[in-house]
């Protein structure tokens, strides 16, 4: 099966920073690398690779990953990045290259404090081992 790439363009004053604290935070588990000369980075999951880079206002993410596995990985990065910023109130807003829906992530405040997480039933304790 042909891994499927889903990209993320989130508008920040902080670049940098949200791709550094997204590296150090989810790279735990698998791995990652952040370059600040660089200002990009990566992060390993099981299913997956998410690339990071910087413009002077933009947080791109380019996930390329399992079919079965980019809703996942999607939700749990835009999840992550949506509560470290919540603050600048980020929006990470999925596009996928092969034309499918990609999901969306925000601060609506609706969901006691879980960022992103209406209607999506209670908040997992970690990352799937399939992740």
């Amino acid at each position: 099966m042909t891994d499927l790439t889903t990209v993320a363009d989130v508008a920040t004053e902080r670049p940098a920073r949200y791709g550094k604290q997204l590296a150090a935070h989810l790279g735990r588990r698998m791995g990652s690398d952040w370059s600040d000369d660089d200002r990009a980075g990566w992060i390993q999951f099981g299913a997956g690779r998410a690339v990071l880079t910087c413009t002077e206002s933009t947080l791109r993410i380019e996930l390329t990953t399992e079919p079965g596995s980019v809703g996942t990985l999607e939700d749990v990065i835009g999840r992550h990045l949506v509560r470290f910023g919540a603050r600048d109130e980020l929006v990470v807003a999925w596009r996928r290259h092969d034309g499918s829906t990609g999901t969306r992530q925000e601060n609506t405040g609706e969901d006691e404090g879980r960022p992103g997480r209406e209607g999506a039933g209670p908040a997992p304790t970690g990352l799937p081992e399939t992740v």
